[in-house]
């Protein structure tokens, strides 16, 4: 999935108005109270974050960007002290044990956000993988039904200058306080900013609306909206970024540090603990994360001899490892010839579902190409959640650029994680949680969202997968690199490893491809701390599987424990044990 920002719903806009019943104050219940809140912060949320809100489906802020001004940002992180004394207010004592929980994850949600703000996050406002250089990408996952769809987004193309102007400003902070990026994965950015400066406004990437439209919409009104737009791409949106690539190049790069790690930024030590501690809802330091990772390394790599034993392959690890990268036998050459196999994996697991899960999301979802402007730079997948309204299905995206270099023995365990039963059946089932708030049913944890997606490979086995032993190589591969994540991560943020220790670290433990090891290396330059998650939540989620096993036995009944871990949405991992730890003592 699109990994850092899970945005996602399944209702429609009518679920997110305000109740504006007439129960005085001092009439309300303490769950009242709790639910007024909910309802304000929520609609808050989606006023502060209009691009959010359009992916959700929400079309009201359709024609603005995000606030990125200094002085927004901190009336922002003023709003969330402020909340936090109107929820102290609150006698958690008086709430039902639903409202309880929901109390505890929404503040903690708030506190994590106040705790982090001091450290400066919102002064890296782009990076190779995402940013305002890509912000185009937004018209993706929008309806354009309507004269007034096509409005709205002529209006955001106005209006983009002072979006773009925003983000320099916070850039320009960063250089001045030391917030900055590794020059290395900043200097994939030119070449994005330099895509989006063209000559012939039909040719840029916002114009992409303007190619098709409904059938009901005049010719002539098409024309006035496609030539607004060609006017507003060429006085607006262009010179903007030609005002990004001049400061980028003159004034950002060269302040990029040489080397990479937060641990060289002002108490960046500090905040990578805490971004760990956040990522993976533990109190995990990052020194016990390492020797974490380190263990799963050798224990993976011991089942990966296994493989190799068996496959009769007679050289050394590094050998078979070389092997899979070289041998032809394991690509595609052609690009179309790799999505349809990406497509029929994806259709051999959906009728085997039924076997693993009493309940499955109602929203499908489709495998598509990653966009031909960002394939090169970004990973071999992502998710993208369904809209809010239901009306735009969820989009399992794979990279088909140079198709030789990726091997067909990841893409069980690859489909696995990021369509079903991993991030699409995961995230919209908790869309269509309607029992819980918005705040629980449209976000999540990474720990649980992206620990379940990396459980989901492991039972590839139980859905009649990986019956080919290169296969089994791939979702050990696939483990692997989640557990040399946390030994890299933590190696370059904490350790001060250069990245070509990182490197040569990944390269020595997995068959991932030479491109997707430094896309990935870069990757966790860029996102410190969020590929911690991953293998924690995985780690934990198989804990309490084992946990009910045994203590259901012959009671334990797969279907139900996933429905289980399922059901309350993405939530930390303490909670989700609590959660398992209960149904197992019903059962009892």
């Amino acid at each position: 999935m699109n990994h850092t920002r899970l945005v996602a719903g399944i209702l429609g806009v009518a679920c997110w108005t305000i109740s504006t019943g007439a129960i005085l104050a001092d009439e309300q219940t303490e769950s009242d109270k709790l639910q007024s809140i909910f309802d304000a912060e929520w609609e808050w949320t989606l006023r502060e974050s209009p691009t959010f809100a359009s992916s959700l489906g929400d079309p009201r802020y359709n024609a603005k960007w995000p606030n990125l001004s200094l002085e927004a940002i901190r009336r922002r992180h003023d709003h969330r002290i402020a909340v936090l004394k109107q929820l102290d207010a609150i006698d958690q004592n008086s709430l039902t044990s639903s409202d309880r929980l929901n109390y505890i994850l929404f503040r903690k949600q708030y506190e994590n956000d106040v705790e982090a703000y001091p450290y400066g996050w919102h002064l890296f406002p782009l990076n190779q993988r995402e940013g305002i250089q890509d912000a185009n990408s937004l018209a993706d996952s929008l309806r354009f039904d309507s004269v007034q769809a096509y409005e709205d987004w002529l209006a955001r193309l106005r209006v983009f200058p002072e979006y773009m102007d925003q983000t320099i400003a916070l850039m320009r902070e960063g250089i001045r306080t030391g917030h900055v990026h590794a020059k290395v994965v900043m200097d994939r950015v030119p070449n994005q900013i330099k895509r989006q400066i063209v000559d012939d406004p039909s040719a840029s990437l916002f114009f992409k609306p303007f190619r098709s439209f409904p059938d009901d919409i005049p010719e002539a009104e098409q024309n006035r909206l496609a030539g607004e737009a060609k006017s507003a791409i060429a006085e607006d949106v262009v010179p903007a970024f030609e005002r990004m690539q001049s400061f980028f190049n003159k004034e950002y790069l060269p302040a990029c540090y040489e080397r990479v790690g937060f641990w060289q930024i002002e108490n960046g030590r500090e905040f990578y603990a805490l971004r760990a501690r956040h990522f993976t809802t533990t109190d995990l330091t990052p020194d016990e994360i390492h020797n974490i990772g380190q263990s799963e390394v050798r224990r993976i790599r011991e089942e990966m001899h296994k493989i190799i034993k068996q496959v009769g392959f007679s050289g050394t690890f590094k050998e078979f490892l070389t092997h899979l990268r070289t041998d032809p036998k394991f690509y595609y050459t052609d690009a179309n010839e790799l999505l349809e196999a990406y497509r029929a994996i994806s259709k051999k697991v959906d009728p085997k579902l039924v076997t693993l899960f009493g309940r499955l999301p109602r929203i499908p979802y489709g495998v598509e190409p990653i966009p031909m402007h960002i394939a090169p730079d970004t990973t071999t997948a992502y998710y993208r959640p369904p809209s809010a309204d239901g009306m735009r299905a969820g989009t399992y995206f794979v990279n088909l650029y140079r198709p030789e270099v990726r091997p067909t023995y990841e893409i069980e365990a690859l489909s696995l994680h990021e369509a079903v039963p991993g991030h699409h059946l995961q995230i919209a089932l908790s869309m269509e949680l309607d029992n819980l708030p918005p705040f629980r049913r449209f976000t999540g944890y990474t720990a649980f969202v992206e620990g379940w997606g990396l459980y989901s490979e492991s039972l590839g086995e139980e859905l009649g997968l990986y019956e080919d032993p290169y296969s089994k190589f791939g979702q050990l591969t696939y483990e692997m690199w989640r557990a040399v994540r946390l030994v890299v991560d933590t190696g370059m943020h904490h350790l001060e490893w250069p990245r070509q220790q990182a490197i040569d670290f990944f390269a020595a433990n997995t068959a991932k491809t030479m491109l997707d090891i430094e896309n990935e290396v870069d990757r966790y330059i860029a996102w410190p701390g969020q590929a911690l998650a991953y293998k924690i939540g995985e780690l934990k989620i198989k804990e309490i599987r084992a946990h009910a096993e045994k203590e259901l036995g012959e009671k334990f009944d797969v279907r139900q424990f996933h429905d289980v871990v399922l059901g309350s949405g993405a939530v930390p991992l303490d909670v989700l044990e609590g959660i398992v730890n209960d149904w197992i003592a019903s059962l009892q």
